[in-house]
């Protein structure tokens, strides 16, 4: 008997320094926990909110955290469903509940060899605890630290404070940490005015947040929300007939924001948070240029337009440089590869648009005469699309049908190096070869520097430096950035800017765009490359500035593909939607085309693509006359200059074999009184 004497001393020992040692370990756990208030604050992990330039929401990135509701706020209801169905005893344990151990133990000691874990042992408490110290790894250590945590939790902090701390912080799937977060996802409204049937889907919603979410699974969320109505009503907490009256089958839930075109924007735009702000803790707000009206325009536009097999991309810009819609492809989640900011590919006739900016600003004219004639430059001779040559016409009309003859003479008698140079002064970030054929577009280019470089003439001269981002505030409201537009860098004088447009407004009403007309001034210019494997418009109207691209992404040929079809047919649908609230702006230069004088065939009267297809050396691509010219188009006469009365019959374009001057200035209306204006001495 003796050594159950000391056995029973030993025990009884070794039990008193258990506690003891409990006791301590809960003593210096209380004294290191943070307070009431520190607790309070955001946890780790940035939120982070991107808002349209409205102020909706549209994408909610990182853990999403609403308004911090006091146990004042919080309904009683929801105080209710989330005791009964996560820790009955709450108001009864200090902190772990030994019933509750000991059935997880029992279960436990069944499910033996079965590799389930310990089931239902963890109180409100313990959850607490381990959501703010601790990881969910699970391990014996760290259930014991969990529990001197909740020990030492309880002994610190009230039944209330601790409940008010669980409902802000725990996780309910979607991203939303808190009631308050999670009210507001899945209904629309915030956490403090819950209803009885949708505090039972939030508090449903703790034991497997992925599976019963709302937006993952609605029918399980409303099945397992019905579990806690009988729950509560179990624990007497609510009547039968609440429980009744509480139909979760009948909750509003708020729709799903389509975030899938967005996402270029926003994977654009957030990249240069980092270089804007230093907060990386604290949820932020990102209030955004987009709009949300022109972006989904651009996303119908694209997905109407681009051929079967090919992507396209497409970049709007406010005068300003505010990005109003960004779309980088067809489908972000098939692809999340954003054309219009990271893709580089060849802009076709396009690049001309630096071409004719420094023969302007070397003081050539719209109406100065050239010559479309056989020309050779250091060995390479470029040729037009129809094999032939015009003879004298003026800078005007060899742009707008986009002569590639007289883009190569114009490069030369600038420099190809200036006309490289101007391309770069007006934003072009690529490397950009110099051998003649460079007027022809043969270097690679991004759809986003095109664009703001289009931007600038519309801006008459001034730089444009595209944005996403108009300022970061802490939820709060504190203000971290703002953006400020530089006005101050002016790229050419204003008068090269205008003529620059003139020539551009006439390429749309009578040269290769005409399928961008949007029937209120537009001015613009098409890009296709060699064998169709590129199709480009870009162009400007009542401040908004689009540049489309469609293509492959192997650079294959896409059959049919030429910039003044489908991308002009993309930038038109889209620029429809984005300046119909807008005033019609006129540019200092009218170029108007009655109705009756548009010319009938689809493409310009050389019958042919815009641009010769230049192939990556720079030499047109050989093409059979019958794929440029339509078999029906037979080569026409040339009508006389004189304005036919409204009974006679359009216009026809002149043969293909020459250009009438005479009958260009006929045909867009231009006479004496509407010589651009000169150059200030």
């Amino acid at each position: 008997m003796g050594w159950l004497k000391a056995f029973a001393k030993f025990s009884l020992f070794a039990g008193l320094a258990a506690i003891g040692a409990l006791i301590i370990a809960v003593l210096i756990a209380m004294a290191s926990l943070p307070g009431f208030n520190e607790l309070k604050s955001s946890p780790n992990g940035q939120m982070v909110r991107v808002r349209a330039a409205d102020g909706s929401v549209i994408v909610s990135l990182g853990p999403s955290y609403g308004d911090w509701l006091s146990g004042g706020e919080i309904p009683d209801t929801m105080k209710k469903a989330m005791v009964a169905v996560e820790d009955r005893r709450f108001y009864m344990h200090p902190g772990v509940d030994p019933i509750g151990m000991v059935r997880s133990v029992w279960v436990a000691f069944r499910n033996q060899g079965t590799g389930k874990r310990l089931q239902g042992a963890s109180t409100i408490t313990q959850q607490l605890a381990r959501n703010i110290f601790l990881t969910n790894a699970y391990s014996f250590g760290r259930k014991f630290r969990e529990v001197i945590l909740a020990l030492a939790i309880e002994r610190k902090f009230s039944k209330q404070q601790i409940l008010e701390l669980y409902l802000n912080r725990v996780y309910f799937g979607g991203g939303a940490y808190g009631i308050d977060a999670a009210s507001r996802k899945f209904f629309g409204h915030p956490g403090n005015n819950l209803k009885l049937s949708e505090a039972a889907i939030i508090a449903g919603l703790v034991k497997a947040p992925s599976h019963y979410s709302p937006t993952a699974d609605a029918e399980a969320a409303v099945d397992r929300a019905k579990v806690v109505l009988d729950v509560m009503q179990d624990a007497g907490v609510i009547s039968p007939a609440e429980a009744e009256a509480a139909d979760p089958t009948k909750v509003h839930l708020a729709p799903e924001t389509d975030q899938n075109a967005v996402r270029y924007f926003t994977d654009w735009s957030l990249a240069q948070l980092d270089d804007l702000i230093d907060e990386t803790v604290e949820p932020i707000d990102v209030w955004t240029t987009i709009d949300p009206a022109m972006q989904r325009a651009a996303d119908r536009a694209i997905r109407a337009n681009a051929p079967d097999g090919a992507q396209g991309a497409l970049v709007a810009l406010d005068r300003d440089g505010a990005v109003r819609a960004m779309v980088g492809g067809k489908d972000y989640v098939s692809s999340i590869y954003n054309r219009a900011t990271q893709a580089e590919r060849q802009p076709g006739s396009a690049f001309k648009l630096f071409v004719y900016l420094a023969a302007l600003e070397a003081n050539m004219k719209p109406d100065s005469p050239v010559v479309d004639e056989p020309v050779e430059i250091e060995g390479w001779s470029p040729r037009n699309s129809n094999r032939k040559f015009a003879g004298e016409i003026d800078l005007r009309t060899a742009f707008a049908f986009s002569i590639n003859t007289v883009a190569a003479k114009l490069g030369a008698q600038v420099g190809f190096g200036s006309v490289a140079d101007m391309a770069h002064r007006f934003g072009i970030s690529s490397q950009l070869n110099t051998h003649p054929s460079m007027v022809l577009g043969t270097s690679d280019v991004r759809l986003i520097d095109m664009t703001r470089a289009f931007a600038a003439v519309a801006r008459k001269g001034i730089a444009v430096v595209p944005y996403g981002i108009v300022k970061v505030t802490t939820a709060k409201g504190e203000n971290l950035y703002t953006h400020q537009v530089d006005d101050s860098r002016v790229l050419v004088a204003p008068w090269v800017a205008a003529e620059m447009t003139d020539l551009l407004q006439t390429a749309v009403n009578t040269g290769t765009a005409r399928a961008a007309q949007i029937g209120r001034p537009v001015a613009g210019k098409t890009g296709t490359t060699s064998s169709n494997k590129d199709g480009w418009f870009l162009g400007f109207s009542s401040g908004i500035t689009t540049g489309v691209w469609m293509g492959r992404d192997d650079a294959r040929t896409v059959g049919g593909l030429q910039g003044g079809r489908a991308p002009a047919r993309a930038f038109a649908d889209f620029m429809r939607v984005a300046v119909a609230k807008r005033p019609v702006e006129p540019f200092e230069t009218q170029v108007t085309l009655p109705e009756w004088q548009l010319e009938p065939d689809e493409e310009t009267y050389y019958g042919a693509p815009d641009e010769g297809l230049p192939n990556p050396e720079g030499s047109p691509v050989d093409q059979a006359i019958d794929q440029i010219l339509p078999p029906e188009q037979e080569p026409m006469t040339t009508p006389p200059p004189t304005a036919p009365s409204p009974d006679a019959p359009p216009r026809q374009p002149p043969s293909r074999t020459q250009l009438d001057q005479q009958w260009l200035d006929g045909v867009i209306g231009r006479g004496e009184k509407q010589k651009p204006k000169e150059r200030p001495n």
